[in-house]
């Protein structure tokens, strides 16, 4: 079964939980500008590993740890000639994914993450149009050449970057979703409406829009807008903020129980989403309670 046709029957599609966050709970060194990446080249098997408790949970889609794998943030790393394994590393991650999910048994899908290229929460670091282009490009045909199922055009704050990103994601002739991260209401970081941002992306044929990496309860505020707009969409919120410190924000949400996290999801379901997971501070526990919540 195709992931777009699995899109359209019930229940909704559960996608799996936090990487990055998870990996800095198992004590895997998670410092800057790599982040989750620092796994790949040091401790693939947690990755691994991470991905296989998740399909344990129920997850129907595992996303492949990507989401620092662009050739920018390689430059950024004092590590030498990282930047020119920007491909390596997608591929090794894709492969990771991969091993995971080989013995499911039931259809899983892998999705590959194409975030902003500077920080999610610094809107105001986004790059010129002309650049973003081509590393977006890049990566989304890194992704292709890798093997995953949908790109994950994912976290994003600004319009133009994000429609950018999109475009890349289309041309590969893969599936993809497309999600902002707000805060306030329905408005992206950058201050734009996210139902400006969702008319931005929507000519390039995305499977899904949506909203991620904020806590629950923005989660909820954004979920109208995002069923007005006729598009099939996803939500993935925060357990907490955890990355917040890292836009110097407060944190919005204290880490939250699986069965709290859970309350919000089911407005989110209420409303029509029609994929539902978790991202930072989330764990195999918060998609086995999502599951156990659409399945009851």
């Amino acid at each position: 079964m195709a992931l777009r046709e699995r899109f359209s029957t019930w229940p909704p599609v559960v996608l799996d939980g936090a990487l990055g966050t998870e990996l800095e709970r198992r004590g895997v060194r998670s410092d800057l500008p790599l982040w989750s990446t620092w796994a790949l080249l040091e401790v693939p098997e947690a990755v691994e590993s991470i991905h296989r408790e998740y399909l344990r949970a129920g997850a129907e889609v595992i996303t492949a740890n990507t989401f620092r794998t662009q050739r920018r943030t390689l430059a950024r790393a004092d590590v030498p000639g990282l930047e020119a394994r920007a491909a390596a590393l997608v591929e090794l991650a894709v492969s990771l994914a991969r091993r995971a999910i080989a013995d499911a048994s039931r259809p899983t899908w892998i999705a590959g993450s194409a975030p902003p290229l500077e920080d999610c929460y610094r809107p105001d670091l986004a790059p010129p149009s002309a650049e973003a282009w081509r590393e977006h490009c890049e990566h989304a045909a890194n992704l292709l050449r890798a093997g995953v199922d949908v790109i994950a055009v994912e976290t994003h704050n600004t319009i133009a970057e994000a429609s950018l990103a999109a475009r890349a994601a289309a041309q590969t002739g893969l599936p993809f979703w497309v999600s902002f991260v707000c805060a306030g209401g329905p408005r992206l970081i950058s201050g734009d409406p996210l139902s400006r941002a969702l008319d931005a992306v929507r000519d390039a044929g995305p499977l899904a829009v949506g909203v991620n990496c904020l806590s629950p309860a923005e989660a909820t505020a954004c979920v109208p807008t995002l069923a007005r707009s006729g598009l099939p969409f996803c939500v993935y919120a925060n357990a907490d903020r955890a990355n917040a410190d890292r836009a110097n924000a407060e944190p919005a949400n204290a880490d939250p129980a699986a069965d709290e996290y859970v309350a919000h999801a089911r407005r989110w379901l209420d409303a029509g989403a029609r994929m539902i997971g978790g991202c930072c501070g989330t764990g195999p526990d918060h998609v086995r309670a999502l599951v156990n919540e659409i399945t009851k």
